[in-house]
């Protein structure tokens, strides 16, 4: 299963220019309201009068090969309630399901500098793809593509020269993870199947 974190949208220092903070699902009801899927914890960011860049990838084929733009909408929160794992919000001039169903995939996100630096010993996401990782005894074994969430933990993925390995996000298995270099050094790797 692949996680909902990878990104290419690469701002300074190879961290991106904004943090994705949720996912629009779907409508709910009749007057304009939608399910989010939460990728934050941090409860503040979807208090109402919050506002975000809503952003979605679009496809288009013309004559020659496809191209992907990004389509964009700034959505200001009214209400938030809880609703099965995630939220049910309504945004400012979204009145009615049509309306509503125009919003279905957006990506809510916002910008880096709005993301309180995450605890000593903690790390995001965000922070992690795109970083290289040295195994102790085999040396650069390729650059983190994914993070993983299963039952057994968190797995960070990380791949090259096409060949896939999995890091288990533990301090058993990872000797240091260095924010400013981008580098996160193993002493087991085992390969990704």
């Amino acid at each position: 299963m692949r996680s909902k974190f990878s990104t290419t949208e690469n701002g300074t220092a190879g961290l991106p220019e904004t943090v994705l903070v949720g996912t629009i699902l779907r409508p709910h009801g009749i007057k304009g309201e939608v399910t989010v899927a939460l990728w934050s914890d941090n409860e503040r960011r979807f208090a109402p009068g919050v506002e975000f860049q809503a952003t979605a990838a679009v496809s288009s084929a013309s004559s020659g090969p496809s191209t992907s733009a990004r389509r964009e909408r700034a959505l200001r929160v009214e209400r938030c309630s809880p609703y099965k794992g995630g939220l049910r919000i309504a945004f400012a001039g979204i009145a009615d399901r049509e309306a509503a169903e125009s919003l279905r995939g957006l990506e809510l996100r916002v910008p880096l500098a709005d993301v309180p630096e995450a605890p000593a010993g903690a790390y995001y996401v965000f922070e992690l793809i795109g970083c290289s990782c040295r195994d102790e005894s085999d040396g650069d074994v390729g650059i983190v593509v994914d993070v993983h969430e299963d039952g057994g933990g968190t797995l960070l993925e990380v791949e090259k020269d096409g060949r896939r390995s999995v890091i288990p996000f533990v301090e058993a298995f990872l000797v240091r993870v260095d924010r400013e270099a981008r580098q996160a050094d193993s002493d087991k790797i085992r390969t990704f199947a």
